[in-house]
């Protein structure tokens, strides 16, 4: 089964109290992983036309708070419509057990026994000031995480997390996750022609 593990880095000058509006971002970088060739690459804007096919041949997405942010900010970009292929939000998974959301810092660090490798708010900053490849660098880590999270979670049935001082157990009933429901097609292929 193919599955493609991605995180976008976004940029825009518009934050109200704290609280990203989607329609107001602009993709900067999208990196993914490839469980096929099992690599780790990324994609700026003038790019994507490549990433097209691999997500279309992909059997579904991985994300962390992918439902909310990432499909609907990548659906913009994307010929077709990106809420019809199969795909699964960790940060959703884990909000349905506890029902609260759980930083991705907080997971990794529980979970995994590292964090992240920086602030997903700086990341715009390094792209305004030419550091691009360090925003590469940055999201493939996120993806990195994201896809050790998910593979943690398959073979234990469970993530951690920190709970102030303590760590705290997530059960997770993993055994559907990536199973397209029986009514829904594939996704039509829409990366023939580049945009």
């Amino acid at each position: 089964m193919r599955a493609i593990t991605f995180d976008i880095e976004s940029i825009s000058d518009s934050v109200v109290r704290g609280h990203i509006d989607v329609n107001e971002q602009e993709l900067i970088v999208i990196a993914i992983h490839d469980s096929l060739t099992d690599t780790y690459t990324s994609y700026d804007k003038e790019e994507l036309h490549k990433l097209w096919p691999l997500l279309e041949q992909a059997d579904f997405l991985i994300g962390f708070n992918s439902d909310s942010f990432d499909i609907p900010l990548l659906n913009r970009y994307y010929p077709g419509d990106l809420t019809h292929f199969t795909s699964l939000d960790l940060l959703t998974e884990v909000q349905k057990v506890l029902g609260r959301r759980i930083r991705l810092q907080s997971l990794a660090e529980a979970t995994l026994g590292r964090g992240k490798s920086g602030d997903g708010l700086k990341a715009g900053e390094w792209w305004r000031e030419g550091k691009k490849d360090l925003v590469r660098t940055y999201c493939i880590e996120d993806v990195r995480l994201t896809r050790e999270l998910y593979d943690y979670a398959v073979t234990h049935g469970k993530l951690k997390y920190k709970d102030l001082r303590e760590k705290r157990e997530i059960k997770l009933d993993t055994s559907k996750w990536g199973q397209r429901p029986a009514s829904a097609l594939p996704p039509p292929l829409t990366h023939a022609l580049q945009l």
